[in-house]
């Protein structure tokens, strides 16, 4: 069969293409328990002895990953997890005795250790896509002359993972490399939300609060607008809701199992973004979406 939310993303501009769009599994209510685990602690994690600490570390470690290469200090490591700083630098201390963060002798930062860097590169062989994805960012670019990128979902975030840079020399840097964002405040992050399962799409708008840092245009009622448009035009489009000025588009990439894992997209100044302009970035978003979808459900 079909799968229905493949087919939504795609039926705008791949109607005449739906045969193609087969994948193996169907997008249903039994992968609702797949995305429950992302978003917070359920009642029985809670329950888990350990479950705060691995939590903790967790929060640690995200936030040592934004602020490669360059590190960051104790003091702001707590600030941005919400941990006491005493908790954080104990924290700390631990995961830098296993090699997982590291510090440097001179500055006082923090950075992420060696110990992830082994176990990222064994993950890679599993999850990372970006050797696949590379062409298609790269086409992207050369096609609209933006800065095209993939990033990949995380819970109820979206990471970038690659950055091309097109020909047009005025250029938007909200997003980069490494760069994080909750779902549904980037074009990527909404592309990826729009394509989830109603009910896990409305689980995550009723319990992120987006709207106290990133202002009412991330209210709940305002997302789901934005989700709903997306599901009609089959690509998402950020206004600069970030950034004044600075716009973006994406397109949902599926996996194997019918869920939007990552996501193509393009950023560039508001004139660059005019309505005319954005059906064609639409068609081609899509189209290297697809196409990447089709690679990885074959692969």
């Amino acid at each position: 069969m079909i799968n229905v939310a493949l087919e939504r993303a795609y039926a705008p501009f791949f109607g005449e293409i739906k045969d193609q769009l087969r994948i193996a599994h169907i997008m249903s209510t039994s992968h609702d328990s797949v995305h429950n685990m992302d978003f917070g602690l359920s009642q029985d994690q809670r329950l888990t002895p350990g479950a705060q600490v691995v939590g903790r570390v967790a929060s640690i470690l995200r936030v040592l990953s934004v602020n490669m290469p360059r590190g960051i200090g104790t003091s702001a490591v707590a600030r941005m997890t919400g941990l006491s700083r005493p908790t954080a630098h104990r924290l700390l201390g631990a995961l830098g005795e296993q090699g997982f963060v590291d510090r440097d002798q001179f500055t006082g930062t923090w950075l992420l250790g060696p110990e992830l860097y082994l176990m990222g590169s064994v993950a890679a062989e599993r999850y990372d896509i970006t050797e696949l994805a590379r062409e298609h960012v790269a086409a992207l670019a050369d096609e609209t002359g933006e800065s095209a990128f993939l990033s990949a979902r995380r819970g109820g975030e979206t990471i970038c993972l690659l950055r091309q840079d097109g020909s047009f020399p005025i250029r938007s840097f909200v997003l980069y490399e490494g760069k994080r964002f909750p779902l549904g405040v980037a074009s990527a992050g909404l592309a990826i939300l729009s394509f989830l399962t109603e009910a896990a799409a409305e689980r995550y708008i009723t319990q992120a609060e987006l709207e106290a840092r990133y202002g009412p245009a991330h209210s709940s009622n305002a997302l789901r607008e934005r989700v709903t448009e997306t599901r009609e035009q089959g690509y998402a489009v950020n206004p600069g809701l970030i950034v004044k000025g600075s716009w973006g588009m994406g397109a949902a990439v599926f996996n194997r199992a019918g869920q939007p894992a990552w996501a193509l997209s393009l950023t560039g100044i508001e004139p660059r973004f005019t309505v005319s302009r954005q059906r064609e970035l639409g068609r081609l978003l899509l189209h290297h979406a697809h196409r990447l979808t089709k690679r990885l459900s074959s692969g």
